[in-house]
């Protein structure tokens, strides 16, 4: 059995602890790799070698660390192919999906390669008489990436070349379940330039998140995940002095409006309730349907939409299905529970996703599209984030009322609404209490030069991830005030005891 080995100071080594997590290929239910649980004394290592290698790096001139980053994007480029068809082994997801999130991860490597532009600072002349100010944007020490299962690739390229990029030195430690393609990425960067020591990779669970919340010289952590342990995450770096972004869990609502496009907003919600399974935090989960017969005509839609869905393995030879496996057997299980949950709770089961089965993957972990009709806010399938394939419909009687549901949910990750009115979508951008807003688009992912984040319970910490909050996350301030006279006389220059007000 392949051993998933940690990536520390340039070299891959083998843990020795005793305990192992297995990794399985989803669609097939076997297991193909195991990945060794990380003792604290082998995260505490990596931390120190990241210590030890930050006064160095964060030395390396902007331009210099610019030049990394720009070789790693070519290299990430060469290799799309092969970490599509490993992200796709490992997490299940169709390799159109999974080179979607490959490039979605290079576009904040892109953005990175600018760094000598958005770490100059500012810099006021004459602020007093003889005085100039100029701020300096310097990198903090050691850094930390906690990531999920859902993007293997997109999300850890959410946090590292920012921070790498700012001067930093950073600690990965990448999801048990799918942990393979952050060790590559490691090596990527090895082969882009990076100096040993300054990206580190270590595999574990609890035991090695612990060590990276409260260990002294990791001075900031990034994290995505579910809410609960996105809550954990923040409040116990917080209470070890470190900087913290921990974004959390989601229930991504949508407004249909009766004058919407609808061929265009079904074919929008089927892709992004659907899509990886429904296992991303902008899936969208909940439509708002405004009116019966809103509500009637997008079923109708979504039925048709739903019968010409294929699902399957996320790489075969003849075609690309739409949609592949979730990710484990214990989370389908979880998903068929809230099915099951919906039931009871009085909500209309239209479409059943749990009787799937594909010939020759009976092992895998396949779960069909399922929607509900006539659910309430009342229901658990309502309150909670199952982060699968599930799509319910609310009937709502007006757009005030469907605005007011969206900004009572304890999430505020991601919404959007359909409408072909400008008023009406102007209105909800400047209303809706959410992070990520779409008009007429479904899944309203901000570019890498704009930031990712939500409101509410769906995030912790006051910085979102990548752009400007990301290079605000991995920098702090210094502003420097100073004076050079032509000559010093100490008559000139008696003791003052007053506020300087820069005369």
């Amino acid at each position: 059995m392949e051993q998933i080995k940690n990536y520390v100071n340039g070299q891959l080594i083998p843990s020795h602890s005793s305990r192992f997590s297995p990794v399985f290929n989803p669609a097939t239910g076997e297991q193909i790799r195991q990945v060794t649980l990380s003792t604290a004394s082998e995260v505490e290592q990596a931390i120190e070698i990241a210590h030890q290698t930050y006064s160095e790096w964060s030395k390396v001139s902007p331009l210099k660390r610019a030049r990394v980053m720009f070789q790693f994007k070519t290299l990430l480029e060469a290799n799309m192919d092969k970490f599509a068809r490993l992200i796709t082994e490992e997490h299940g997801k169709i390799y159109s999906d999974a080179i979607g999130e490959l490039t979605r991860g290079l576009e904040v490597v892109e953005f990175a390669c600018g760094i000598p532009h958005l770490q100059k600072g500012e810099h006021s002349a004459n602020t007093g008489t003889g005085v100039d100010s100029h701020s300096l944007m310097q990198p903090l020490g050691v850094c930390a990436g906690i990531t999920p299962f859902n993007f293997p690739a997109m999300v850890p390229m959410w946090m590292f070349p920012i921070a790498l990029a700012t001067g930093n030195t950073f600690v990965l430690k990448p999801s048990e379940k799918n942990p393979s393609l952050a060790v590559e990425l490691a090596l990527l960067l090895q082969q882009a330039g990076l100096p040993n020591g300054v990206f580190n990779v270590v595999n574990g669970d609890k035991e090695a998140v612990d060590v990276l919340l409260t260990d002294p010289r990791v001075q900031a952590v990034s994290f995505v995940g579910s809410t609960p342990v996105a809550e954990y995450i923040y409040t116990t770096a917080s209470a070890h002095g470190k900087r913290c972004q921990a974004l959390g869990g989601a229930k991504n609502h949508c407004i249909l409006m009766p004058d919407a496009d609808l061929d265009m907003a079904s074919n929008a919600i089927t892709g992004a309730a659907f899509g990886a399974a429904g296992e991303r935090c902008m899936a969208l989960s909940v439509v708002l349907a405004v009116g019966d017969e809103t509500a009637d005509a997008l079923i109708e839609k979504l039925r048709q939409q739903i019968n010409k869905m294929s699902v399957g393995p996320g790489i075969v030879e003849d075609k690309e299905h739409d949609m592949g496996p979730v990710i484990s057997a214990q989370h389908r299980a979880k998903i068929c529970d809230y099915i099951a949950n919906g039931e009871q709770q009085g909500a209309s089961l239209l479409i059943d996703g749990r009787q799937l089965n594909i010939p020759g993957y009976e092992n895998g972990y396949f779960i069909g599209p399922t929607l509900f009709d006539n659910v309430t806010p009342d229901m658990k399938i309502y309150q909670e984030e199952i982060f699968g394939p599930v799509l319910a419909i609310v009937r709502v009687p007006d757009y005030a009322t469907a605005l007011t549901l969206i900004n009572e949910h304890q999430y505020g990750n991601g919404t959007a609404i359909f409408t072909r009115d400008g008023e009406t979508a102007r209105q909800f951008s400047e209303d809706v209490q959410a992070g990520m807003v779409g008009i007429n688009i479904p899944i309203p992912v901000p570019m890498a030069f704009h930031s990712f984040g939500g409101w509410k319970r769906s995030i912790f910490g006051p910085l979102n991830i990548h752009g400007n909050d990301g290079v605000r996350f991995y920098t702090r301030m210094k502003t420097v005030t100073s004076r050079w006279p032509a000559s010093i006389r100490l008559e000139h220059h008696s003791s003052s005891f007053v506020m300087p007000t820069m005369e």
